[in-house]
């Protein structure tokens, strides 16, 4: 989806309030919002969303009408009937007392917020800002609540107040699933080197200074216009000044990199380099500047961008890992017995430990959690969604990443995987087994496959295992059993669990209370 980008540098609004030390103010501050007023926010949002082919605004649309129907079963609910108060008022239902969050809300209510964050459009990432508001304004330790805040506040540009907020979520977890520790050295390594960049652009061109308290808009327009009747010089010392202003008054970091990557751009034809189509603008080809400065800048300039986008992650083809593809894969496995082990309670609250590990290899999925004596001790083959980072850390013989989308799919792998964590690694022919092997298409099966059933199709489809068990996949019937950090998580709508429960119970052989055989 393409967003709606800034075609010009701007100062922060005059109205917008400024602390009293002239810097930018805290968006990072919890903003007490009363549950009823997000309501009426989601209500009214809700009534402007139509039909489309926008599938973001879609999905936000359906969350809302989750959202709306849910507050509306509850408010219902006879109060004698009903076995808690999951949506209450305080004071006994004093008139205009506030709405407490009741539990059944929550993951609603959060769910609107992230997919109002994925549309990324300016009133959607508002409507998401309120609803981490709303949860916070109750409930000041929630770790999805301040996740969600410091997303919000980082596709708003506000990298400062979003690290701040990234910051309040890892104090409250142990586990680093979602991989918030890179992600906010990612943004402080990008923040120095934009800094630098700016620093040097300023000590190279000083009288660029008498430019940078003006209006950031018409200093940077007449930039422009000299560079167009061929002046660099002058157009550098405006456009240079333009971008001083615009980081001193707090503009948001996306609006500062489209600039500088304009700016450089600029540069990089004014100096006639190769690529760029243009010719230098004066005699001595050296109008541009240096032209090792200018390689400089652009370094620094592609390095606080790799960072914000990935972190300082090392080089995952590091620590001995090496890729298996899907015929490589069928012959390490050919042979062997296998047992799958769901994260469900159906296993964690069992002893069948030993028994798991009597398999020749032993399959485990996502934020698997290790309880030697209920779940077994060793893990063989990790698969794992692309999207988080659980268990990554963890040593094991083979790593298997889904994902639908090849692009994310990718930038997962280079910002997630642990260096020396894996031997080896499945590689795109393994990316997406139900849809890119087997060519089952949405029209056959809608929902997204889960990792569980990627995994244990393609088992399925190889066929050459000669005992293929699956331990504990009661499909979420008696509830999860994953990591601390992830056990918040809610089981996502996205995946129709009866589909594939039907799917594997036609094939099944042998079905017991915790072991459904295939072979």
């Amino acid at each position: 989806m393409t967003k709606a980008r800034t075609r010009w540098p701007r100062q922060r609004d005059a109205e917008e309030p400024a602390p009293p030390d002239g810097g930018t103010p805290s968006l990072a501050a919890v903003r007490p919002t009363e549950l009823e007023t997000c309501l009426r926010a989601c209500a009214a949002h809700s009534g402007k969303l139509v039909a489309g082919l926008d599938r973001r605004r879609n999905a936000l649309a359906e969350a809302l009408r989750n959202l709306l129907a849910t507050h509306a079963a509850m408010e219902r609910t006879p109060a004698a009937t009903a076995p808690a108060p999951l949506l209450r008022r305080t004071a006994k239902e004093a008139p205009g007392a506030a709405l407490v969050l009741g539990d059944r809300l929550m993951d609603p209510l959060l769910a609107v917020g992230n997919k109002a964050l994925d549309c990324g459009y300016e009133d959607e990432l508002k409507l998401a800002a309120l609803v981490a508001d709303t949860v916070l304004t109750q409930r000041t330790r929630s770790r999805a609540a301040w996740r969600l805040r410091a997303r919000v506040l980082e596709a708003m540009g506000a990298e400062a107040d979003a690290v701040e907020a990234y910051e309040r979520y890892l104090a409250l977890t142990d586990d680093d699933g979602f991989g918030i520790a890179a992600r906010t050295a990612g943004l402080r390594a990008g923040a120095e080197r934009q800094g630098e960049l700016l620093r040097m652009l300023e000590r190279d061109c000083p009288e660029a200074a008498g430019f940078a308290g003006g209006p950031v808009t018409d200093t940077w327009a007449e930039g422009l216009a000299l560079h167009a009747r061929g002046d660099w010089n002058r157009a550098r010392s405006r456009l240079i000044g333009a971008l001083l202003a615009q980081d001193r008054s707090g503009a948001p970091v996306p609006e500062i990199q489209e600039a500088l990557a304009h700016y450089l751009g600029l540069a990089l034809e004014a100096g006639g380099a190769p690529g760029s189509g243009a010719t230098p603008r004066n005699g001595n080809g050296d109008s541009g500047g240096d032209a090792a400065r200018l390689t400089e800048l652009i370094a620094l300039y592609a390095g606080q961008r790799r960072s914000r986008m990935r972190g300082p992650v090392a080089d995952p083809t590091f620590g001995g890992v090496e890729w298996i593809t899907l015929g490589e894969f069928r012959n390490h496995i050919a042979g062997k017995s296998i047992c799958l082990i769901a994260n469900s309670q159906r296993v964690g609250t069992g002893s069948l430990g030993a028994e798991i590990d009597a398999y020749d290899l032993v399959v485990r999925f996502n934020s698997y959690r290790i309880d030697p004596a209920a779940t077994g001790s060793r893990t063989d083959i990790h698969a794992s969604i692309h999207k988080h980072g659980f268990n990554w850390d963890q040593q094991v013989h083979t790593r298997l990443v889904f994902g639908g989308l090849a692009g994310d799919w990718k930038h997962s792998l280079r910002t997630r995987l642990v260096p020396g964590a894996q031997r080896y690694l499945g590689d795109e022919s393994l990316r997406w087994p139900l849809r890119d092997i087997g060519k089952v298409t949405t029209d056959v099966w809608p929902s997204i496959p889960t990792s569980g059933f990627n995994m244990l199709w393609l088992l399925d489809h190889l066929d050459v295992s000669p005992r293929l068990d699956l331990i504990g996949f009661d499909f979420y019937e008696s509830g999860a059993y994953r990591l601390p950090a992830a056990m918040k998580m809610p089981i996502t709508s996205v995946h129709e669990y009866t589909s594939e429960k039907a799917w594997v119970m036609e094939r099944a052989q042998r079905v017991t209370d915790t072991r459904i055989s295939l072979r």
